[in-house]
């Protein structure tokens, strides 16, 4: 699972926002490393030059082996906040899409079997 993180001119993350960025997802959305194949997170300012309470923005798109991207997007008062924010609905969107995804493969593969034969028949 690759992860890239960028930010745009008016928020500086750093290197070791990165690598702690790096660590949380591995750590959050580890059990899905065999559907991801890379996460892009986006962290901006919103209101650079201006202050608000919900100024800072993470969108975080996840590309999958076997399905479109999913993205989401979360805003709150600091990067951290924004980050985590989005990591959770992240997290909460693979799980219903690829739970939705495995239990339409289980129904069909109960298709295929043979049906049990009935008891009580001559």
């Amino acid at each position: 699972m690759q992860i890239q993180v960028n930010s745009n001119r008016s928020l500086n993350t750093g290197e070791s926002f990165e690598r702690w960025a790096s660590g949380e997802l591995h750590q959050s959305l580890g059990r899905f490393k065999g559907d991801i194949t890379r996460i892009e997170v986006h962290m901006s300012d919103e209101n650079s030059d201006k202050t608000s309470p919900d100024q800072k923005r993470c969108v975080m798109e996840a590309r999958l082996a076997h399905h479109e991207p999913l993205a989401v997007n979360h805003n709150a008062p600091n990067q951290d906040l924004a980050f985590r924010g989005a990591s959770d609905k992240l997290k909460r969107m693979l799980d219903h899409t690829l739970g939705k995804l495995r239990d339409h493969h289980r129904d069909r593969e109960t298709i295929r079997h043979e049906p049990a034969p009935e008891s009580g028949t001559p």
